[in-house]
């Protein structure tokens, strides 16, 4: 079987992931939120996420002669542990954050082209680079502060007032400004 991290990055398998991010949900329920995916589409997608232990039935019954099943992602979810991350190459590394960044285009593109009305600051849209001088000291507070202040958050249940909403990040090294000691830029001229 692929790999999990190839399983999970596919564009339609990762859009059923965040469907499903803190909450179960049903096949119709599913195929609603993702109104673009053929339904003999999504099950093939749903067996694979399924089987590799990333989804698990949370619940079955009976509907009129059909079995309903209720997905929820698996004890394992979908994420990548350290161990994977740090053993990955550097071409999976680009392959892997081209097709995240690729979803987050897909999303953003549904979310403006498909919305009845767009109000970007009611919905609360955003997207910014903040370049930031950390020490690695620095960087790991400020991780465990965006951690702290998202995670108590994740498993929020729909209700009146609630709107699903996607928050990515992205850290790196900003190789474009050679940041040196005191905030100075290099200059390599002589």
């Amino acid at each position: 079987m692929e790999n999990l991290v190839d399983l999970v990055l596919h564009p339609i398998r990762m859009r059923v992931v965040m469907a499903l991010a803190g909450r179960e949900m049903t096949v119709q329920q599913i195929a609603e939120a993702l109104g673009d995916v053929p339904l003999a589409t999504l099950y093939r997608h749903l067996k694979r996420l399924s089987e590799a232990g990333v989804l698990e039935v949370a619940s079955e019954r009976r509907v009129r002669g059909t079995l309903e099943k209720t997905y929820r992602l698996g004890s394992q979810g979908a994420f990548i542990d350290e161990k994977v991350f740090n053993a990955m190459s550097r071409e999976e590394h680009l392959r892997y954050f081209t097709t995240f960044a690729a979803t987050l285009l897909d999303d953003f593109s549904r979310y403006v082209n498909n919305a009845k009305s767009i109000n970007f600051a009611a919905d609360g849209v955003g997207y910014q680079k903040f370049p930031l001088e950390l020490s690695d000291e620095e960087l790991a507070e400020v991780a465990k502060g965006i951690n702290a202040a998202i995670i108590p958050h994740m498993q929020n249940q729909p209700t009146n007032g609630r709107k699903r909403r996607i928050f990515a990040t992205v850290i790196m090294p900003d190789m474009a400004g050679n940041s040196q000691p005191g905030g100075h830029v290099q200059d390599n001229q002589e």
